[in-house]
């Protein structure tokens, strides 16, 4: 049986600025200086994904529903018109996928 070898990395060289190492990074090859069968999958549970706030005119009464709607739900609004947006491009997404079970085909 051969013996296993640990690979010999180079090391990271310092950098003056974040600038100077994403340019190092875009074109260096990560394998020369990490032993990636080493790696271990991490795990980010408390990660939040970024927003953005933007600006949406609605008509009153789909306002005044949603509103209902998320009182019913005991949550406020925004988070459930969220969910809302989040269901339906799930939906779109499996029709691009599946286009034999777009409506009306």
């Amino acid at each position: 049986m051969p013996k296993s070898r640990t690979k010999s990395c180079k090391p990271i060289p310092t950098f003056r600025s974040e600038n100077e190492e994403r340019e190092f990074w875009a074109t260096a090859d990560t394998t020369e200086y990490f032993d990636w069968s080493k790696a271990e999958r991490v795990s980010f549970p408390n990660l939040k994904p970024s927003t953005a706030t933007i600006s949406l005119r609605l008509p009153q009464g789909m306002l005044d529903e949603m509103k209902v709607l998320a009182n019913q739900r005991d949550v406020p609004y925004q988070s459930l018109l969220k969910v809302y947006l989040a269901e339906r491009l799930a939906e779109e997404r499996a029709m691009i996928t599946r286009p034999d079970q777009r409506a009306g085909s």
